[in-house]
């Protein structure tokens, strides 16, 4: 190591790229140069600012002398309350003896006529008597912060569709209104808006037109809120308006104008015109509502009763004795449900399926049903509408398919047909569960028939397809139940390749007696019989109904005339099971 070199280390220096030696202040300096930052030191007793290089760029100011004083700089500083002065020197009474720190953040007038931020932190230093003499800092740019700053509080309040207060800010002012209502300075509303039918908007005209609709439509609602109101995008296709110094008799009114304001003019898109309508709920303030997340539940309910009444309508939440029972019913039957699916207490109750013409048992159609704790048993009326309500029907799908199972298991003399829902339909977890099962035990999917409501098979053609398929390629059978309540087209049956169709039991009541009846279930009974499908009519609760079903061609029959749901299975063999093939066969 030459003598230079070690001349730069003992002074604490260091040497450039051409040997020159470089002291620590030089050092700092061009470091803070390089970063873009503006190094200063401030006379503070006579007003005299000395500005490192890299000033005139960041202040965007050509010439840097036009701030060597004090005064002339703070005339460029855009800042709320207090002088820079004030806040940097006023900090403290006095020095210490180690320099007082501080630390702010301003905006500054360049030549262009723009603002730039800039942070300014440094430690002025006091003379003989403490007070300050000078200070020493540092000014950073920090625009592209404060636009990430502004850019998140933005999101944080803003909806980025459509530009008007999101959910989130929705809920503090519905809070701020609802506070305000309780201490009765003042009545308020709160109205939920959907717009209808976004769904065939997105089919028929693609997302982007109905993106295009979604702010459309808030650019119209949102110009008849009054001043004080605040409306935003609540979720997806529905807007919400807090509505301050609004008393309950008013809402009809309000509702209708928005409504009007939407329905009365076509919404211009990229792709053309499009007539679009909303539906309202809305709830007045303090009185149906103690909390903002009842508030928002009462008004979802009453935009959910608009919307089941017709398109372009609205309702006004009021409170009602009959549906307060009705949902703490569904509670408590929802908590007895899944208490006894915790504790396998869900059972099948075997009904029988009889040949018309010779009264032999032929399948037996799983029903689930619940027992209680004490032993009683529980039908399904009692809690099946409620799983469906809640989603729960998947669990019990579940359960009963487990169930059949065990009893195809069992007995392998008897042929079971199992109900499924809707929602099971498309529940993997089941599908797979089954065929495991199917593929695992030989002559399993020979004696079982899987039921499929009417009403499925209208909405879920597609998926269902799938589902018929897959099955009847196991070996299974497929039945329509309920056929004729939801009025089926036989190209679906077709399409389905279904094995028998159950005729819905409303249309077996009275039969004998009711000429309507009789000719509709004539009429099923043909139809099916063309598409060479056997048919099963439930709900037979006499003689007379069985002689007249078998004289229209109905080949089984279940009811409670025939055969009431029992716990168990008989002991003995069931006579006829019935084949595939004899499904198949078209009647005699």
């Amino acid at each position: 190591m030459d003598s230079r070199t070690q001349d730069a280390r003992r002074v604490g220096g260091t040497l450039d790229l051409n040997g020159s030696e470089v002291q620590p202040d030089d050092l700092l300096r061009g470091a803070v140069t390089a970063v873009g930052d503006a190094a200063y030191r401030w006379s503070i007793e006579d007003d005299r600012l000395d500005w490192g290089p890299a000033a005139s760029m960041l202040f965007g100011i050509s010439d840097i002398s036009a701030i060597a004083a004090h005064r002339d700089f703070a005339a460029r500083i855009v800042l709320d309350g207090p002088s820079r002065y004030e806040r940097i020197c006023l900090l403290h009474e006095s020095d210490p003896g180690q320099g007082v720190p501080y630390e702010l953040e301003y905006q500054i007038r360049d030549d262009f006529g723009g603002l730039r931020w800039v942070e300014d932190r440094g430690r002025w230093y006091g003379g003989a008597d403490g007070a300050p003499a000078y200070a020493i800092g540092v000014m950073r740019a920090i625009d592209e912060r404060h636009r990430r700053e502004a850019q998140l509080v933005r999101l944080s309040t803003y909806d980025e569709l459509t530009g008007l207060l999101n959910r989130v800010r929705l809920k503090e002012a519905l809070s701020e209104a609802l506070i305000a209502a309780q201490r009765g300075r003042q009545n308020s509303a709160f109205l939920l808006l959907a717009v209808d039918n976004l769904a065939l908007i997105n089919d028929a005209f693609g997302f982007d037109v109905a993106d295009e609709v979604i702010v459309r439509v808030g650019e119209r609602l949102s110009g008849l809120a009054r001043r004080g109101d605040s409306f935003g995008r609540y979720a997806g296709n529905k807007f919400g308006i807090v509505l301050n110094n609004c008393s309950e008799e008013r809402l009809d009114d309000v509702c209708e104008r928005l409504l009007a304001e939407v329905r009365d003019k076509v919404v211009v898109t990229a792709r053309g015109p499009v007539a679009v309508t909303v539906s309202a709920g809305s709830i007045a303030l303090p009185g149906h509502a103690s909390s903002v997340d009842q508030a928002l539940a009462r008004a979802e309910e009453a935009l959910g009763s608009a919307k089941q009444r017709m398109r372009n309508s609205h309702v006004i939440y009021a409170p009602s004795r009959e549906r307060d029972k009705t949902r703490l019913r569904n509670i408590n039957v929802a908590d007895e449900l899944i208490t006894a699916l915790n504790d396998r207490r869900i059972r099948i109750a075997y009904q029988p399926i009889v040949d018309s013409h010779t009264g032999e048992t032929c399948i037996h159609e799983c029903l689930v049903r619940m027992e209680r704790p004490d032993g009683t048993i529980v039908p399904a009326g009692h809690f099946v509408p409620v799983a469906e309500k809640l989603g729960l029907i998947g669990l019990l799908d579940y359960r009963v398919m487990e169930l059949a199972v065990a009893t195809l298991r069992e007995r392998d003399d008897v042929k079971l047909s199992l109900n499924i829902s809707g929602r099971t339909i498309g529940d993997r977890l089941w599908r797979d569960t089954l065929a495991s099962h199917l593929h695992a035990e030989s002559g399993f999917a020979e004696r079982l028939i899987i039921e499929i409501t009417e009403t499925v098979a209208i909405h879920e053609i597609e998926e269902l397809t799938d589902f018929v398929a897959s099955f009847r390629e196991l070996g299974c059978q497929i039945a329509i139940d309920d056929f004729g309540a939801g009025y089926t087209s036989f190209r679906n049956l077709k399409t389905l390749d279904v094995d028998l169709v159950k005729i819905d039991g409303s249309f077996v009541i009275d039969l004998v007696n009711n000429p309507d009846n009789q000719f509709f279930v004539r009429t099923l009974v043909n139809l099916a019989h063309n598409f060479n499908l056997p048919t099963v009519a439930e709900w037979v609760s006499n003689d007379a109904e069985v002689a007249m079903l078998r004289d229209f061609g109905v080949e089984y029959l279940q009811g409670f005339h025939l055969g009431e749901p029992a716990m168990s299975l008989p002991a003995s063999r069931v006579s006829d099971p019935i084949s595939s093939t004899r499904l198949r066969a078209a009647p005699a």
